[in-house]
């Protein structure tokens, strides 16, 4: 039987091994870290003494390639969430706090409503939604939408920095689109806020590898690929410490490594080069206040410098997007000038507990007109290579949805 070896063991990786195995495939995958999981991972902090992720991810219910993917590898239970739509809000400069719950159903009665409706807000705004869909090529976000309005501020804004990871005047309306037409735009089904109930690792990773390794598949860690040995318009073979592989004749590859490491293998290849960070804050605290964030389990922050919360067993949570303004500061500097925003959100008070700063540096690539222009396909020049990513042109911003797909596409490209 043609064996598929896929270079990389992040997201994009084991949802193309998924597919691929799920399809009669043997699949062998070849990771350059010590473990799989990519940018979707958790690890023990001995600093914090626990265990942490690297960062936090809030996946909504119409994300179906994320949730098929944790139906087919046993999963999904290990999400949780208020079981609704709902998402709380506070204003850090005037104290108000409110929380949107959209209908289940398409129609957004609840936009009708002042008292269920963003706090400031005119039954008007709301319609700027549908300027997205009609977003030219090189349209920003703030350009398609109002940046006046009280919706903007207190909505649209937080959530295309969150989706997209990029300022709203850089950042590409059609994709912010793609996302709001799967989940807002389909009603609060399509809403409930999931996230992980003990960690990433433990929700995405540990049973997409158990789930492959019951089924034959193979992981290598410690394997990086260096090279790409190309023969009459396919790959033959690839590189690593250990020696070259050889493939047979039936045999392919799934690409599916940052675009960087990409670049470095194919050097033909368009791919996005620029990105923006992400910052992430993990506070000790033994006494978490699952009350000030109540059933949501998290919190949206308007106009700080925090921007959502996260409440874990022994962890305050703090994620802050589009941060390169942010990634070069000392994690100290940064821990100290966030911590008080934390408190007024949560009630606590007292010298502020040990911390963890993640900075992910390149986290995603920066949704610009510029950067989705090189974007590539799954489909490459080898008829036995195929790319996965979340910077692929998947039609979604650099999010796990789109990763998950974006495996699934690259084995639908084998396939065919």
């Amino acid at each position: 039987m043609s064996r598929v070896h896929i270079i990389g063991a992040g997201l994009a990786g084991l949802s193309a091994a998924v597919a691929l195995t799920g399809a009669g495939r043997e699949v062998t995958l070849y990771e350059a870290g010590p473990a799989a999981g990519g940018r979707c991972r958790s690890y023990f902090d001995r600093g914090l003494g626990c265990r942490i992720d690297n960062g936090n991810h809030l996946i909504l219910s119409g994300n179906r390639a994320t949730t098929g993917f944790l139906d087919t590898i046993g999963g999904r239970h290990l999400l949780g969430g208020p079981g609704r739509a709902m998402f709380p809000f506070l204003d850090v400069a005037s104290g108000e706090r409110w929380t949107i719950e959209p209908d289940p159903g398409p129609i957004p009665w609840w936009v009708f409503r002042r008292d269920r409706r963003v706090p400031g807000t005119r039954l008007t705004e709301y319609a700027q939604l549908l300027r997205l869909r009609g977003a030219g090529d090189e349209t920003t976000v703030s350009q398609s939408l109002d940046p006046r309005s009280a919706l903007y501020r207190r909505l649209l804004e937080p959530l295309a920095v969150a989706a997209l990871n990029t300022a709203p005047d850089a950042a590409l309306a059609r994709l912010l689109d793609s996302v709001v037409r799967e989940t807002l735009m389909r009603g609060g089904r399509a809403c409930i806020p999931l996230y992980p109930k003990i960690g990433l690792s433990e929700t995405f990773i540990d049973p997409a590898l158990a789930w492959l390794t019951a089924r034959g598949a193979v992981l290598h860690t410690g394997r990086r690929v260096s090279g790409l040995a190309t023969e009459a318009g396919r790959i033959a073979g690839f590189d690593t410490a250990e020696g070259r592989v050889m493939l047979g004749t039936g045999d392919a590859a799934v690409l599916a490594v940052p675009p960087w490491v990409a670049r470095d293998l194919l050097p033909w290849l368009r791919a996005p080069d620029a990105f923006e960070a992400i910052v992430n804050l993990h506070y000790r605290v033994d006494a978490a206040p699952v009350d000030a964030v109540g059933e949501a389990g998290f919190l949206g922050l308007i106009g700080g410098t925090a921007e959502w919360i996260f409440i874990k067993p022994g962890i305050v949570s703090i994620t802050i997007s589009a941060a390169n303004r942010l990634v070069d500061r000392s994690a100290e500097d940064l821990a100290a000038a966030i911590w008080p925003e934390v408190c007024a959100a949560l009630g606590l008070a007292g010298e502020m507990p040990h911390v963890r700063v993640v900075k992910e540096r390149r986290a995603t690539f920066a949704a610009t007109a510029a950067q989705q222009a090189l974007r590539p396909p799954a489909r490459t020049q080898f008829a036995n290579l195929a790319l996965a990513g979340d910077w692929t042109d998947t039609g979604l911003p650099a999010t796990i949805e789109g990763a998950i797909r974006s495996g699934r596409t690259a084995a639908e490209v084998l396939a065919a």
